[in-house]
């Protein structure tokens, strides 16, 4: 069953709490950094896990110590869904900042 894709007023409702995630072209965002390469790599690996279990593939960037990501569900478009927010919501349980 594909999901359905979240209405920008719902998406901004739920980034109101979701600390530094905005909404950028069809996607939700967030850039991290980390104190070095090897605290960033950790910080990847962990997400990898994660979006492997869900089977969710996000939009990720790497240089050095800096990691963004940008979330949206191919199966609904390329938009937005509840899976996004879902998914953010347990990255900012795992990941750690300087």
């Amino acid at each position: 069953m594909t999901e359905k894709p979240l209405t920008e007023s719902q998406i901004v409702d739920e980034l109101t709490r979701l600390p530094g995630w905005k909404l950028e072209k069809d996607r939700i965002v967030k850039d991290f950094e980390f104190k070095h390469f090897a605290e960033a790599m950790s910080f990847l690996v962990r997400l990898a896990f994660e979006c492997e279990r869900r089977s969710h593939h996000p939009e990720i960037y790497n240089l050095y110590n800096r990691v963004s990501i940008g979330l949206n569900t191919h199966e609904a478009g390329n938009k937005v869904t509840q899976s996004d927010i879902a998914l953010a919501k347990d990255i900012e349980h795992f990941s750690w900042r300087s």
